[in-house]
């Protein structure tokens, strides 16, 4: 395989020289140049296009969010922002990654080149993860308006984390799980929006680091008729609600009589998340069993998969996002491959499933 051709674009010198140093360690990454500012950097890639870019926002000449825009409009290309701006889920992040961006890495005012080479490897894993994902398809959610930041951590097991019990054989409810990454915060609104108030009650974990996920609920629920909120501890689960797991803490679906509600709580990393899919999804097949349904949709890696298959297996309807329509066809992907899935669905009828509008026949 070719090496991931990087290009580089910030106006600090200490930040291209790390970030190059960082990236050129690895053998599936080659950086092919630096600049100091987009007008720079458009004459390099006149050159040689890059098959990744990590951008800054805040630079001389033109900022890195017009320059986002223009890349997007006139050559779709991976992008990873890396700012001091896009820190707690700020409107700078938002529009960012609203405007086509794969992920972000924020970078704190102080203490910066330590920062840099202890986060070598999570940086690494952000430019693989945009050099995976379909640009194309990013870029056409990206109209909707929606972020999909990354966030990868040690692999554990859930178990440690779920708690004991077992599901009702039949409630009045249904519970519809949600789990997704990269591409995924775009997919979601374009699935969130086409819902009626009157919806089964959703529970939702999106890879995203923390404060990222109470704006991007806050963004959500100003779009769409069901109610989106970040999830505290021990929300209810509602017909026409949408809970989304904050970012940095695990969230996990549970009963309270024959109402459902979610558990808020800390925890290592699961399947290198935090919030994990598979904690959500583990926690939906011991608790609701037969009474929800599971969706896994865009993402990098196998995070949900194995949730996914416990779901299935404890009577739960259980979808997956076709590679067509995904941005990155990672978790889907894995979750086929473990026979997890009843039915593979473009994201256009992934709505219509919510609803139960969809046969349940393959």
């Amino acid at each position: 395989m070719p090496a991931i051709k990087v290009l580089i674009v910030d106006d600090s010198a200490v930040v291209r020289q790390v970030l190059s140093g960082a990236l050129d360690e690895d053998v599936a990454i080659e950086v092919i140049g630096t600049a100091v500012d987009p007008i720079f950097a458009l004459e390099k890639m006149k050159q040689q296009w890059p098959d990744v870019i990590v951008l800054d926002v805040e630079m001389p000449r033109m900022d890195g969010i017009t320059f986002l825009r223009k890349i997007m409009a006139e050559r779709p290309t991976p992008v990873v922002i890396c700012s001091t701006l896009t820190e707690k889920g700020s409107e700078t992040a938002m529009q960012a990654l609203s405007a086509g961006a794969v992920t972000v890495v924020t970078k704190p005012k102080l203490g910066l080149k330590r920062f840099l080479e202890d986060s070598s490897d999570d940086l690494v894993s952000a430019v693989k993860a945009a050099a995976r994902a379909n640009v194309r398809r990013l870029t056409t959610l990206a109209k909707t308006g929606a972020p999909p930041p990354v966030l990868n951590t040690p692999k554990l097991s859930a178990d440690a984390i779920l708690p004991a019990g077992s599901a009702m054989v039949q409630t009045t409810e249904t519970v519809v799980a949600i789990g997704t990454s990269t591409g995924g915060t775009q997919a979601l609104e374009v699935v969130l929006r086409a819902l009626p108030r009157m919806c089964p009650g959703i529970v939702v974990v999106q890879h995203m680091p923390e404060k990222f996920t109470e704006a991007f609920a806050a963004r959500l629920d100003s779009l769409c008729e069901v109610e989106v909120k970040e999830a505290r501890h021990g929300d209810r689960v509602l017909p026409g609600r949408v809970l989304i797991a904050p970012g940095g803490r695990h969230m996990l679906l549970k009963r309270s009589g024959a109402q459902y509600v979610v558990d808020v709580v800390d925890g290592p990393p699961v399947s290198r998340h935090r919030p994990s899919v598979d904690v959500l999804f583990r926690s939906t097949a011991r608790f609701a069993g037969r009474n929800a349904v599971g969706i896994i949709m865009t993402g990098m890696g196998d995070d949900g998969a194995k949730g996914l298959k416990e779901m299935h297996d404890a009577g739960a309807w259980t979808v997956a996002q076709d590679e067509a329509s995904c941005v990155v066809y990672g978790m889907p992907k894995e979750a086929v491959k473990l026979g997890a899935v009843d039915k593979i669905l473009s994201l256009k009828d992934i709505p219509q499933a919510i609803l139960g509008k969809v046969s349940r026949k393959n």
